[in-house]
C-alpha cells in the first residue's frame, strides 16, 4: 500500500501545503478529502455544474500520484459511474492536462478545476467512451438523456449548503438573546422597576408621604422622594394650607 514514504520530503511538504489550502479555501463545486497518512491517493467530490446533464449530482474521483510526481502527471479516475465521452466506463479520465499538456508547475487545484470543466465542455474527438462521444456529436438530446439517467442512478446527492460568510437567522437570534441576558445581569434596575415597599425603604418615606408629595407635570409622578428635612416639611405645609381653607370657609 502506497504511503507518504514513497514520495520525496520536498514533494510531501508541497502537497501538504496545497492540500491545506484546498481544505481551507476549496474551489467552487469541489471538496477534497484529505488523508494525512497517504498523499499519493487524493480523493475529491465534484459537483455537477448547473446547466449540464450532471447537475444535482456529486461525483467522487481520485488522483493517483507516482513516486516521480510532479515530474510526471497524476492519473485521474472517476469512482462514481458517469456517462461522459472523456471518462471510460472503468473511470479513467482522458484530458490533455493529465497527459501531453502536463507541466510540473501545475498544482492540484488546477487539475481538479480542469476535471470539473470537463463536465461542462466535453471533447468527443478524443473520447474514451465511444458511445457517449458519438451521441454527443450526432444527437445531443439523446446524449443528455443518458447522462441524466446515469446521474440520477449513480451520483451522490448534494448536501444543503450555506453561503460562505453568511450567518443563519437562528444563529443571529441566539447571539442577540445571549447579549440581552448579559446586559440584564450587568445593568442595575431603574428606580421605576423597584417595588413600592422596596422604594419606600430605599428613600425613607411611607405611603402617606408619597400621596402628599408634589409631582412635576413634566417628569410624571414617579419622581423619587428625597429624605431629610424637605421630606418631613411637606405634610406640615399641607396641614397649614388645609387650616387656611377651613378659616376662609368660616368667613
Amino acid at each position: 500500500m502506497a504511503t507518504n514514504e514513497n514520495l520525496p520530503p520536498n514533494v510531501i511538504r508541497q502537497l501538504a501545503k496545497e492540500l491545506k489550502n484546498l481544505d481551507e479555501s476549496p474551489p467552487e463545486g469541489i471538496k477534497v478529502i484529505v488523508n494525512d497518512d497517504d498523499f499519493t491517493t487524493i480523493f475529491a467530490d465534484i459537483e455537477g455544474p448547473a446547466g449540464t446533464p450532471y447537475e444535482n449530482g456529486v461525483f467522487r474521483m481520485k488522483l493517483l500520484l507516482s513516486r516521480d510526481f510532479p515530474q510526471s502527471p497524476p492519473k485521474g479516475f472517476f469512482l462514481t459511474k458517469i456517462f461522459h465521452p472523456n471518462i471510460a466506463t472503468a473511470g479513467e479520465i482522458c484530458v490533455n492536462t493529465l497527459k501531453k499538456d502536463w507541466n510540473p508547475s501545475l498544482g492540484l487545484r488546477h487539475v481538479l478545476l480542469v476535471v470539473r470543466c470537463l463536465l461542462i465542455e466535453p471533447f468527443p474527438e478524443s473520447a474514451l467512451n465511444e458511445q457517449a462521444g458519438k451521441l454527443l456529436l450526432e444527437n445531443y438530446e439523446e446524449y443528455a438523456r443518458h447522462a441524466r439517467l446515469y446521474t440520477g442512478i449513480h451520483a451522490l446527492k448534494p448536501k444543503n449548503k450555506t453561503k460562505s460568510g453568511t450567518i443563519s437567522e437562528s444563529t443571529t437570534a441566539l447571539n442577540v438573546d445571549q447579549a440581552n441576558n448579559a446586559l440584564s445581569k450587568n445593568t442595575p434596575l431603574a428606580p421605576a422597576a423597584l417595588s413600592t415597599s422596596t422604594a419606600n425603604k430605599a428613600f425613607g418615606t411611607n405611603s402617606q408621604d408619597q400621596n402628599a408629595a408634589p409631582s412635576d407635570p413634566a417628569l410624571g409622578s414617579a419622581i423619587p422622594k428625597k429624605d431629610g428635612p424637605l421630606a418631613a416639611k411637606v405634610p406640615v405645609e399641607k396641614k397649614k394650607i388645609d387650616a387656611r381653607k377651613k378659616s376662609l370657609k368660616r368667613l
